[in-house]
């Protein structure tokens, strides 16, 4: 017996939760409930984050957390208790299995069956940003070796439990050198673990493209944390419905199970919506907590529901669908067809699950770090870099010298050209002269300079290099 704990969250949440427990429990999930409150009520009662201390507390205790979708209230500072909860609780891996129900949910791609496992927790999901001028406000792109190794591995390990052929990378890491060329870097470093496992790699634009006009070239694809929140919505989307997709937010002590679809409020209370979503949720929950015959069961009565034509509104089409139902009636069709297998949709047979541990992290040997150059993001309201050079070589001391300026990336002195539009947002590179090293009382020299010549200054990055290799990008043309 296992205790979860559920939230059955606003609008068609309370519809489809009691569909969901009544379709696991008839199925034999051992499971003890405690229920909590999350949402719009919460929100309104004057908690920004949309939950209670207690609910924290309880959701701690059990570990595993069924949620239905919720209502945030637009304004007023609300944060996204999604968002909130996957940090918090260390949810690093977001992962939305997308398989298409052709020819009985309409799709143009009949043999896609891929699963999506996202990096849940950085990115630029790390949600610092700044206005730094009148014209740029800027987000921060935080991927660390960490994040990207446990999503990696997590990748590779959900390929090897669930009989997955192979696991692809999408990364932007021929613009993203650093960032993105981190978690390709972590990426090929981990496949080499999985010699059993194909993998491979591709750049974003492209892959998304292949995955949209050929999703069955795909298996298992894992991504940072912006593309895959993007491309598992078109990933459900295109395999027939967001409404029918699930998924799992999995850390190392707790795990959250979740439809990937919002409210619904218009659709609150008129026994209408799919329980689908949150039913595919609760199956991947099943799977985590070890009771795999009973998400095997449920699975295989609801591909058999769906094959015998019995669907809600949404995926309700006339020559195909035999019978339309509510909340309920889906629930009560899916019970019916408990111990039957589908026999034009594959049936599906789980060996035995389990949550996925991975090892600890273990911290990798410092690197040789020399700081080698500092960046000066200075707001000047001028137009031609040669006079913001003219006034930023005033900082220059007898060992360090103005090396370039780039204004969004795009080098404008020397040698710029007049063309390229310019914003109020300039970076200053200071180089030592000698090619050698800087120390930090070079720094506070120049910044010191700054000051004293009234120049707005509104931030600084140190340029690194580890073990003798420039670790920061060059300006785009130089």
């Amino acid at each position: 017996m296992t205790r979860i704990t559920i939230a059955k969250g606003d609008g068609i949440g309370p519809e489809i939760m009691d569909a969901t427990l009544s379709i696991i429990k008839a199925a034999g999930a051992q499971i003890e409930i405690d229920e909590i409150e999350v949402g719009e009520k919460v929100y309104l009662a004057g908690n920004t984050s949309g939950i209670a201390k207690e609910a924290w507390d309880i959701i701690r205790r059990n570990k595993v957390f069924l949620k239905a979708p919720i209502t945030t209230p637009q304004g007023g500072g609300y944060k996204s208790l999604n968002v909130t909860t996957r940090k918090f609780l260390g949810l690093y891996a977001n992962i939305r299995p997308c398989m298409s129900l052709h020819p009985f949910v309409k799709t143009k791609h009949p043999n896609m069956d891929i699963v999506i496992v996202r990096e849940n927790e950085e990115d630029l999901y790390a949600g610092i940003e700044h206005q730094q001028t009148d014209e740029v406000v800027q987000c921060l792109k935080l991927i660390s070796r960490p994040g990207c190794e446990k999503i990696v591995r997590y990748a590779f390990e959900y390929a090897r439990q669930y009989g997955r052929k192979k696991v692809t990378c999408f990364t932007k890491d021929n613009i993203m050198k650093q960032t993105d060329g981190l978690f390709h870097k972590v990426f090929e470093e981990i496949a080499a673990e999985y010699p059993d496992i194909q993998n491979e790699h591709w750049i974003i634009d492209i892959g998304a493209a292949k995955m949209a006009d050929t999703p069955e070239a795909f298996d298992v694809i894992v991504m940072p944390n912006l593309y895959g929140d993007v491309l598992s919505d078109v990933a459900a989307q295109i395999a027939g419905s967001v409404g029918l997709a699930g998924s799992a937010n999995i850390g190392t002590e707790c795990a959250m199970f979740e439809a990937i679809h919002g409210s619904a409020p218009r659709r609150a209370g008129q026994d209408m919506a799919n329980p689908s979503g949150l039913l595919q949720g609760a199956i991947m929950m099943l799977n985590h907590i070890g009771q795999t015959e009973v998400a095997e069961r449920v699975q295989n009565a609801w591909l058999k529901t769906i094959e015998d034509g019995v669907h809600t509104y949404d995926i309700y089409k006339e020559g195909v669908s035999k019978e339309k139902v509510g909340t309920s009636g889906f629930a009560e069709a899916v019970i019916a067809r408990l111990g039957q297998k589908p026999e034009i949709l594959h049936a599906v047979h789980y060996e035995k699950a389990h949550s996925i541990q991975l090892p600890k992290y273990t911290r990798k040997k410092p690197s040789k770090k020399d700081l080698v150059g500092l960046d000066v993001f200075v707001h000047w309201p001028g137009e031609n870099p040669d006079e913001l050079a003219q006034i930023m070589q005033q900082l220059n001391t007898p060992e360090v010298s103005l090396s370039m300026i780039t204004n969004r990336g795009i080098k404008v002195w020397p040698e710029g050209f007049e063309e390229t539009f310019c914003t109020d947002h300039w970076r200053c590179r200071f180089k030592p002269d000698n090619g050698g090293t800087l120390d930090k009382h070079m720094i506070v020299n120049i910044l010191s300079a700054a000051v004293a010549k009234n120049i707005d200054t509104i931030k600084t990055e140190n340029l690194y290099a580890f073990d003798g290799k420039p670790a920061y990008s060059l300006g785009q043309g130089q």
